[in-house]
């Protein structure tokens, strides 16, 4: 019989990753280590059972039955332990110790720089593990219990989540210099054109919520040129490949008089930023003190979203 002190939790969570991403390069994405890591573990996991949980090809990776069985079983014993440290940390002074938070890609290097002086300030003990990257990136890896919470822009459909808005954060529009809609003071979102736009890459949820602005939508062909950052955008439109939507936080920028920046007319297009945890979720305290000084730290740019209540 194997050992019971030869498996650990880490593997255990690499396990279920795999098994619910059916790939081993974003199963490693989502649990934050290399994929060469995570398949030796997956490997040790295996030989330690004598079983055989995946079946690899070059282009898949299929779950044997086994396999569904397995990672069952570690997805009900890694929620058992995520509710036993939730328990005890509900116990502790709101938000001292480690908390682990997400943001996305699109929102992390604008937002933060916010809050983390008031962050400091106000829970000198809190211990934040920081982590930016694409929204369904995050939001696995908080399911899997590597994070506490999410800023992720809503909605997030997830019955296992819950979600509370906390502002909302209009778009501009960043234009090449001597582009003809730069001529107005605001520009109404029916004259935008998908195939005139430089958008992010696939992943980003930004990329869909611009697309889903233009009165055309996916009707057209689309840009041919795709971003894989903001920063790296703002340049494609400062270097007159086309225009594109930033929001509002990003929206400044040290490019000279290559972008220009223009509003919308109402309505404003937009998105709402949310704090998304896990139901169950036992650290209340932590949740409400760090949506209570996110609202308080917002800049002028955005606004507070008001009487939505938190998500149970």
């Amino acid at each position: 019989m194997s050992s019971i002190g030869a498996l650990t939790l880490r593997d255990l969570e690499y396990v279920v990753a795999v098994a619910e991403h059916r790939h081993f390069g974003r199963a490693a994405e989502a649990c934050g280590v290399s994929q060469p890591t995570l398949s030796a573990q997956v490997k040790k996991v295996e030989d330690l059972l004598a079983i055989q949980l995946f079946e690899r090809t070059r282009r898949r990776v299929f779950v044997t039955s086994i396999g569904e069985e397995v990672a069952a079983l570690a997805r009900a014993v890694l929620q058992d332990v995520r509710r036993l440290l939730d328990a005890s940390g509900s116990r502790r002074e709101p938000l001292a110790g480690h908390f682990g938070l997400g943001v996305i890609a699109t929102l992390g290097p604008y937002l933060m720089p916010h809050l983390l002086g008031p962050l400091k300030r106000r829970f000198p003990r809190l211990e934040l593990h920081l982590r930016e990257g694409m929204t369904h990136v995050l939001l696995d890896t908080l399911k899997a219990g590597g994070l506490d919470a999410v800023l992720a822009a809503l909605p997030v459909d997830d019955a296992s989540l819950a979600v509370e808005p906390l502002f909302h954060e209009p778009f501009v529009l960043a234009l090449p210099a001597g582009h003809p809609l730069a001529r107005r003071a605001q520009v109404p979102s029916r004259d935008l054109r998908a195939d005139a736009m430089v958008l992010l890459e696939d992943g980003h949820c930004l990329r869909d919520q611009v697309l889903d602005i233009c009165p055309d939508e996916r009707h057209v062909r689309t840009a041919r040129l795709q971003a894989t950052s903001l920063e790296t955008l703002r340049h494609m439109v400062a270097a007159g490949a086309g225009y594109s939507l930033i929001p509002n936080l990003a929206g400044k920028n040290d490019l000279g008089k290559l972008v220009c920046y223009r509003s919308f007319r109402r309505p404003v297009p937009g998105r709402t930023i949310g704090l998304v945890w896990r139901r169950g979720f036992a650290r209340n305290a932590d949740l409400a003190s760090l949506a209570k000084l996110i609202r308080e730290s917002l800049p002028r740019l955005v606004r507070r979203e008001r009487g939505a209540g938190r998500a149970s």
